[in-house]
């Protein structure tokens, strides 16, 4: 063990109160303006490929490159908010946020745009620096509400971020995007820089050694692989069910558009709003009772729509929107639940266990859009709904079988750090 005892440490327990609502708000606001720049591009495809002369399938690999960047910052650049302070390192991936951003708003061609692309992916990242840092200025008993405001700040950059861009590349082109990005990334490191707090480190690992340590947090903690292993699977019904709407509403018997497809994104506003909510409820009734109730609400929302074969259009539609609601709702709880777990099973450990979890989520997503588009060409929507509801399902399963049902990650505070 090589944890890092100093007077100025927070407590494992966390401070004995939650720190101001300004700086929280400026927390929430710093993890939406940086991972709501990973979804920027995804609108502006079109323009961007007839400005500069680029294929379809060139172009595609705008946002791949930029998941990408995000999900190899998440693994190789997360743990080192446990080394380092987080304050320099969320500074430092700001800095070059501002800077990728910058690029991709003025490169001549596809060359340097798919490699700042990269480049915006991996620092993005911050967002996830962001909300273990919020943990750990929260004490325990109000770590829930706190994570939730963040998440919503975060869970707004995404909902928001295609909305925005649209309008921008639409109105004053897609460079002006990109700089208009930088510009809200500049503004924000700015505010960082003098509100944000410093943060003790809490281990000497050298980097090899560091990433060496996930596989044995990953092997040591039960609740760590439980909460990454349902918070993907709900990732992979989500994943499925947004991969393929466009295509199912743009065939029989709706024959919608793109825009009206991204319109049904407005959904994910009420899990995005219900966050503090659901923070403060966990904080009252412990996180894994929110973690099933979560589970089963997107259950059940998936497996309602089964019954749109036999439903009118109009109805249809809204049953669409309504179960969207429901299993949105249902995973952003779960997700805070299992962020408020997670957070609290070795709190020298944060960043990591953040990685893993998020990891996790991230295979999800990825497998759910593989397992969506398939579904979708062999069995038709129905398809889609069985997988979606299959996994939820299969999320609920892993919470119902739990062992230590009310506070699962509380007591883990007193374990000793693999650090």
């Amino acid at each position: 063990m090589t944890s890092i005892p100093a007077a100025h440490d927070v407590p494992l327990q966390g401070p004995a109160h939650a720190p101001a609502i300004p700086l929280v708000l400026l927390l929430a606001t710093g993890a939406g303006l940086a991972v709501a720049s990973l979804y920027y591009s995804q609108p502006m495809l079109g323009l961007l490929g007839a400005d500069i002369h680029a294929s379809d399938r060139a172009v595609g690999w705008v946002p791949t490159l930029t998941q990408l960047g995000y999900a190899l910052g998440i693994l190789l650049l997360g743990p080192l908010g446990d080394r380092y302070d987080r304050r320099r390192i969320i500074l430092a991936k700001a800095t070059v946020l501002c800077a990728a951003l910058l690029l991709a708003g003025t490169v001549p061609s596809m060359g340097p745009l798919l490699a700042a692309s990269l480049a915006v992916g991996l620092a993005a990242t911050l967002a996830q620096d962001i909300v273990p840092a919020a943990a750990t200025l929260s004490p325990a008993a109000q770590r829930g509400k706190v994570v939730g405001t963040v998440m919503t700040g975060l869970l707004l950059g995404i909902l928001l971020s295609r909305v925005v861009s649209g309008f921008v590349a639409e109105h004053f082109g897609w460079r002006a995007m990109f700089v208009a990005a930088a510009a809200s990334i500049a503004l924000m490191t700015a505010a960082l820089w003098r509100g944000l707090p410093s943060f003790a480190p809490t281990t000497r690992l050298a980097y090899g050694a560091l990433l060496g340590s996930l596989a044995s947090l990953w092997r040591h903690h039960g609740a760590l692989r439980r909460a990454a292993l349902a918070q993907g699977l709900l990732s992979m019904g989500f994943s499925a069910f947004w991969s393929t709407l466009a295509v199912m509403l743009r065939g029989e018997p709706f024959h919608l558009g793109a825009a009206a497809a991204g319109a049904f994104g407005l959904a994910g506003a009420a899990g995005a709003l219900a966050a503090p909510v659901v923070g403060r409820i966990a904080d009252r009734s412990g996180p894994e009772r929110v973690t099933r109730l979560g589970a089963g609400l997107a259950a059940v929302s998936f497996a309602l729509m089964g019954l749109l074969p036999w439903m009118p259009p109009q109805a249809q539609l809204a049953l669409i929107v309504a179960s969207a609601i429901g299993f949105d709702l249902g995973i952003q709880a779960s997700l805070i639940a299992h962020q408020t777990i997670v957070y609290g099973i070795d709190p020298p450990a944060r960043s990591r266990l953040n990685a893993l979890l998020m990891v996790g989520v991230f295979i999800g997503m990825s497998t759910g859009a593989v397992l969506g588009s398939q579904a979708l060409a062999v069995w038709g929507w129905k398809g889609v709904t069985w997988v979606a509801a299959a996994a939820a399902a299969a999320a609920l399963a892993v919470r119902l079988r739990t062992s230590n049902p009310i506070h699962e990650g509380t007591c883990a505070t007193a374990r000793t750090s693999i650090s």
